[in-house]
């Protein structure tokens, strides 16, 4: 008789502010590899962000409508515990070059330590938002630079909003 395969939950983990356009390729690529994919916005007290975790969280849930095996959340402490508590096996991570592959090594050694259990997955981001973060979004935005193409139009219509209210 064959045994059922269990359904393969991963977190993808981000302080996704703001959002961008190589957010949402990792989002659209990790709804094609798991089972179900939960975006998890940190909850970090020690930044200031430009959005607040219930922006951010509403941002993604409108720009991640058209995959019905995506869900948004939020957290804060250990990664690990919170994916204990998601039943996830998996941690989807994006490299986009040497550097971001040093420190997600780093951390990943980190959560296999702490929790066995739990794989990290690396995707490449894809050439064309490979030089995309969201603090260079931010920098650029902040000199009155154009951002078109680097982030969803929410994203876009939500950070000029800010700029009015200044």
């Amino acid at each position: 008789m064959a045994e059922k395969q269990r359904a393969v939950v991963a977190i993808y983990p981000g302080s996704f502010d703001p959002i961008t356009n190589g957010h949402l390729d990792l989002i659209a690529r990790g709804a094609k590899l798991f089972d179900r994919l939960i975006v998890a916005v940190l909850q970090n007290t020690d930044k200031e962000p430009l959005f607040s975790v219930e922006e951010r969280t509403e941002m993604l849930r409108e720009t991640i409508s058209q995959y019905p095996n995506v869900e948004v959340d939020s957290f804060n402490g250990l990664l690990v515990d919170y994916a204990a508590r998601k039943n996830a096996s998996v941690i989807l991570r994006g490299i986009r070059a040497i550097s971001d592959y040093e420190y997600e090594l780093q951390m990943a050694l980190m959560n296999t330590r702490l929790s066995p259990g739990i794989e990290t997955v690396f995707l490449m981001s894809n050439e064309a938002y490979s030089f995309i973060s969201s603090r260079l979004v931010k920098q650029v935005f902040g000199l009155r630079g154009n951002i078109s193409g680097l982030v969803p139009p929410v994203v876009e219509r939500r950070l000029q909003s800010r700029a009015i209210e200044k």
